[in-house]
């Protein structure tokens, strides 16, 4: 059996809940892969950032605010950042409600996202437990406005994605605590200085909510270099 049938290319991506873009990159991103042709062969490995991680746990402020804050943006130039990215996120078919967004420190929500169990395989299902997690963890906070830094929304969103029932009591404890640093550590080791970061074999990159055109061209490359 050639070298070829064989091998997939890994393809990570580095992301954050509470970023938009990587909402409309992770978006982006599935659709071309769903409609690539050597889709079977592309591995995606879904990797924890903090765009943020000095935020307090449990301040819920509105996210206007906080941009204001540590920006030092006036009111009006938020809004209308916020016009650019909500009509890039209807363009990928997505709603994002910034006036209910609250700032959070998405450390355990990145926790959660690794109690959903194994990542997603070229042979498996289109969508892993983790994805859907992940899903829901952007839905919860863009559209629906709740706090993703409270431990029982956090449960909760892990009962909406069927998760099991324990959750609540896991999240308690330090569980997927160094997975989540060890992404975080890789990032800053590879120079991953914003996100979404999309990387191919630790050889070829992507950074941003690209069109679905250019992660055609990334999946390619990937595709390419294990022959």
């Amino acid at each position: 059996m050639s070298r070829s049938a064989t091998t997939t290319a890994v393809v990570e991506v580095w992301s954050d809940i509470a970023c938009p873009w990587c909402y409309i990159g992770k978006s982006r991103f599935t659709a071309a892969l769903e409609s690539f042709p050597d889709r079977d062969r592309i591995e995606v490995i879904w990797r924890a950032y903090q765009l943020s991680p000095d935020t307090p746990v449990g301040e819920a402020t509105p996210e206007i605010d906080s941009l204001m804050a540590s920006k030092g943006m006036e009111r009006e130039q938020v809004r209308e950042m916020f016009e650019q990215v909500s009509a890039n996120a209807e363009s990928a078919g997505l709603e994002i409600d910034f006036e209910r967004v609250v700032a959070a420190n998405t450390f355990d929500a990145h926790r959660l996202i690794q109690m959903a169990g194994p990542q997603e395989t070229p042979k498996g299902p289109r969508a892993s437990r983790r994805t859907e997690v992940m899903d829901n963890l952007f839905r919860a906070h863009f559209v629906e406005g709740r706090i993703i830094d409270d431990l029982d929304v956090l449960a909760a969103v892990a009962d909406e994605s069927g998760l099991g029932a324990d959750v609540r009591s896991r999240l308690d404890t330090d569980e997927g605590a160094e997975e989540v640093r060890a992404d975080l550590a890789t990032a800053k080791q590879i120079g991953v200085s914003g996100v979404p970061f999309f990387v191919a074999g630790r050889r070829v990159a992507v950074s941003g909510a690209q069109a679905e055109s250019v992660f055609f061209q990334l999946f390619d490359r990937a595709v390419a270099d294990l022959d």
